[in-house]
């Protein structure tokens, strides 16, 4: 779904005749599929050039093209707004109009609060310009290099007046969480969590410590430690941006918070619990704009992606797609669902919570507090004349058995389980209660995945593997021959880590009569999965042995994620 700005350019577009109803279609598409900017499709489909683009966005706001290139802005201008505040909103003052209102330089952008919040923060009258994206972006490197944390902490300047506090009221806490250098703090955290593409934001407080760290394709690092005195004001200032009550320590919180980063929307997720030095908090960053929900992006064998759009396009039945938590479950069923979604297709997804809005689908979110549980919300499903069923996870048998019921009436099923692997998810929902001959008679196929990082690109080295590492991979030297191995050496492009981004690496059963007959028996993991070998199916240890050979991934990433005997 196209945010407002994107809406009400694309409306803009179609009036002036720009575009037409068709080409709006195709571009609405493409951004369902990738979350590609509306902005960068327009130039690439050469629809219009980037001075073409600035100008209609200038005109429409009835403002003024300013040339950044050569412009000399003086330092006053620029100190009325700190490098945090700049980046959020991508904007930098540079002067005064001759009424005295301030001229502030914005990235192509028709989002209208952008001069309120700014008058607001300044206290001034401003009157926004626009410059070229790329323009923007190279001054706010020249006048507002990126403040990190650890600048921040080691000069110390933000906490002078801030005194460590057993206990804070309720007036107290708001007024230290609501001043600027904790909003600068906070600003600054997020912000750089978010340019890192950081997935979770980790606030915790231990008994003499205040750690934060964030989730970097799945693995969590450290970021420089704030002074302890920082937690409760830090921990106060998320939740009044997440609407939560900050009184309330005793009990977990829900919420969410919707920050600007320089002019892109990112929604952040929050959830608090008590713990006994004080409240911890996790934020699960969405950015749609760095997620690919397209079956294609998950790097899959052609064989394999052929044989997962053939299930998912059969008239009924259940796929399950099982592995741990944070395996990229949810986002293969997004990207399967999008594979589906048609104008002839009424899809319904329950799931707990919704985390990427998608055009087109029907999405309820599970509220376990108020009964709202997976089962209840298939139930009603089934009278809203569904074709397409997306339930985010299979907890108990009764969930199981109305997924079955759901299949057999001629609905297609989505879901997610949590095993060990693709076979395992057979033998565990008859486990549950299923059984086995309505299983055989509803369940299509079972795809096992696990989520491994990439080497980087740009520091990926080779070296000749040894005695050791083949026998990591459970190889025989006559199996890997004469193949190079690959390592990430750490670069400022990956944060010296030496991996950038995630495949997923998979196996997919298929149900065939050969596994029903199995099924049927009530036969245990181990048959199932050998007579999927027999079959063809490519196991999870294989397919992790293949990213190592094509060097898309490490001897030790594999290791940890997948079982090699």
């Amino acid at each position: 779904m196209l945010n407002n700005e994107d809406e009400i350019l694309k409306n803009l577009l179609l009036s002036d005749e720009i575009i037409n109803e068709d080409q709006v279609a195709e571009l609405e598409e493409e951004f369902a599929r990738t979350g590609r900017l509306f902005t960068d499709m327009l130039v690439d489909y050469a629809i219009l050039d980037s001075d073409q683009l600035t100008d209609i966005i200038a005109a429409h706001l009835g403002t003024e093209v300013i040339n950044l290139t050569d412009l000399d802005i003086e330092r006053k201008y620029i100190e009325l707004l700190d490098s945090g505040q700049a980046r959020m909103y991508g904007a930098i003052p540079i002067g005064e109009d001759d009424d005295g209102s301030l001229k502030v330089i914005c990235s192509n952008s028709l989002n209208f609060q952008i001069a309120d919040e700014l008058q607001f923060i300044l206290d001034k009258n401003v009157r926004i310009y626009i410059a070229k994206e790329g323009q923007v972006a190279s001054a706010l490197e020249k006048y507002y290099p990126a403040e990190t944390m650890n600048d921040m902490i080691s000069g110390m300047e933000i906490i002078e007046d801030i005194e460590a506090e057993e206990e804070w009221d309720a007036e107290n806490l708001e007024k230290v969480a609501n001043d600027t250098p904790i909003i600068k703090f906070v600003d600054v955290v997020l912000y750089q969590a978010i340019k890192d593409q950081a997935s979770d934001i980790h606030f915790e407080p231990f008994e003499n410590s205040f750690r934060i760290r964030y989730r970097l394709d799945g693995v969590l690092y450290e970021m420089a430690s704030p002074p302890k005195n920082l937690s409760t004001p830090v921990m106060s200032r998320i939740k009044i941006m997440s609407g939560l009550n900050i009184s309330e320590r005793r009990v977990p919180q829900d919420g969410r918070i919707q920050v600007r980063i320089a002019g892109k929307k990112i929604d952040l997720r929050v959830s608090t619990i008590p713990t006994q030095y004080g409240e911890s908090i996790v934020l699960r960053v969405l950015d749609r704009s760095i997620v690919n929900l397209d079956l294609e992006s998950l790097g899959l064998d052609n064989e394999i992606l052929q044989q997962i759009k053939d299930m998912i396009s059969l008239p009924n039945g259940i796929f399950i797609v099982t592995g741990p938590t944070g395996c990229g479950k949810t986002t293969t069923l997004y990207s399967a669902l999008k594979e589906v979604n048609k104008i002839t297709e009424k899809i319904l997804t329950a799931e707990d919570p919704v985390e990427y809005d998608l055009e087109g689908i029907m999405q309820l979110p599970i509220h376990e507090a108020i009964g709202m549980n997976f089962a209840r919300a298939l139930r009603a499903f089934l009278r809203q004349d569904p074709d397409i069923i997306m339930i985010g996870e299979i907890r108990d048998l009764e969930t199981a058995q109305m997924a079955v019921q759901a299949s057999l009436t001629g609905h297609v099923v989505f879901s997610t389980f949590h095993t060990k692997e693709a076979a395992g998810a057979v033998t565990r929902l008859v486990d549950m209660g299923v059984e086995p001959f309505l299983l055989n008679s509803s369940l299509i196929g079972v795809l096992g995945q696990r989520l491994i990082r990439r080497i980087c690109t740009f520091c990926k080295t080779e070296y000749s593997p040894t005695d050791e590492d083949i026998e990591l991979l459970g190889l025989t030297k006559e199996e890997v021959g004469d193949r190079m191995f690959y390592y990430g050496k750490g670069c400022s492009k990956c944060n010296n880590i030496g991996y950038k981004g995630r495949k997923a690496i998979v196996e997919l059963m298929k149900i065939t009569p050969e596994i029903n007959e199995l099924i049927t028996s009530m036969s245990p993991t181990i048959d199932l999965r050998n007579k999927a070998e027999e079959q063809g199916m490519i196991t999870l240890r294989n397919d992790a042995v293949q990213a190592v050979f094509n060097g898309e991934t490490s001897i030790e990433e594999v290791v940890k994620y997948v079982a090699m005997n």
